[in-house]
């Protein structure tokens, strides 16, 4: 368990490199398929940093991680029952799991300008509010 805040602490730092690189390319005022698939990328890390946390916090309190074909939705729903995420946070989650699935599966030509600028707005916050979250979980 004296693994875990270091684990953490990586993927945090990971995740806030990708947040700063999200912020530069949605800050581009032309977009084209480039700077939308480096979009999608930074989001998909975003979301992956997060599942990651979950994942390391599940296992240092002993809980086995999901190992189903709808692993990363069961990932949510166990962290939202066991009190690490809250059911609002849980909701937003969901939007990038969402995401995240049809970002895996389809091709970058696919990806819409205006739902990955609505997706990028809001995870500063999102973030925050997970890592508020699993702090306090990880503190009891």
């Amino acid at each position: 368990m004296d693994k875990l805040p270091r684990q953490i602490l990586a993927e945090k730092e990971s995740v806030e490199i990708a947040l700063s690189n999200l912020k530069g390319a949605i800050a581009r005022k032309e977009k084209t398929i480039i700077e939308l698939a480096a979009i999608g990328t930074f989001l998909h890390n975003i979301y992956n940093g997060i599942e990651n946390i979950l994942k390391q916090i599940l296992k240092a309190k002993d809980v086995e991680v999901p190992k189903s074909d709808t692993w990363h939705k069961d990932l949510l729903n166990l962290s939202l029952s066991m009190g690490i995420i809250s059911e609002g946070l849980s909701d937003e989650l969901y939007e990038y799991l969402t995401f995240r699935h049809f970002f895996v599966h389809a091709y970058g030509f696919m990806l819409e300008e205006t739902h990955l600028e609505d997706l990028a707005d809001n995870i500063p916050e999102t973030w925050a509010q997970f890592l508020s979250e699993a702090e306090n979980f990880f503190e009891k």
